[in-house]
């Protein structure tokens, strides 16, 4: 592995003869499938606008990036109607959802209006929306954001975070949940 200096930008677009990705040899659909081979956790992203409303969404597309400083990360469409609440916020909540939280994971995934009735949540330190039975929540400072392709990449700086002990969590693969570990 190559040492990268602190802050050093890596690309390889750099320079006159710069390298350029060849142009992709299967369909969305395709690229769509191969996709779902990777079996992923299962996220809410909650957040406050700056009114007060509350904003949640589902999400996979979670990962750590580092842990000093401890640094998750998350992507968002850029079409997606939360994007402007989300991207001018300040704070955001990543709900780790637990296998009994398929509906909730339906819910937020939906395009329904009435998604926060009768959903248990208490507000944490940052003010974002921390979903009750949730498997872990992160409490998250809007560090950065990249715009790649149609999405934004959302970079989180950890504030607070908790985990409920011998929680299982909710999984998605190939279009589908998981909410039991196979024997």
């Amino acid at each position: 592995m190559l040492p990268i200096a602190q802050n050093e930008t890596i690309s390889a677009s750099k320079g006159a003869g710069a390298l350029r990705a060849g142009a992709p040899r299967f369909s969305p659909r395709e690229f769509r499938a191969s996709l779902a081979m990777f079996a992923t956790g299962v996220t809410i992203v909650t957040a406050r606008t700056a009114t007060g409303e509350l904003v949640g969404l589902t999400a996979n597309s979670f990962n750590s990036v580092s842990l000093s400083p401890p640094l998750v990360l998350w992507s968002l469409a850029q079409a997606a109607g939360s994007m402007g609440a989300l991207a001018a916020g300040s704070h955001y909540a990543i709900n780790i959802l637990a296998a009994d939280q398929k509906p909730l994971a339906e819910r937020f995934a939906s395009r329904r209006e009435d998604r926060w009735t009768d959903v248990a949540f208490v507000d944490g330190v940052t003010g974002a929306p921390l979903l009750a039975g949730a498997a872990a929540s992160f409490e998250c400072f809007n560090r950065s954001r990249y715009q790649e392709g149609d999405h934004v990449i959302f970079v989180g700086e950890v504030e607070s975070c908790s985990y409920r002990e011998g929680a299982s969590p909710l999984l998605f693969h190939g279009g589908r949940f998981y909410t039991e570990h196979p024997l």
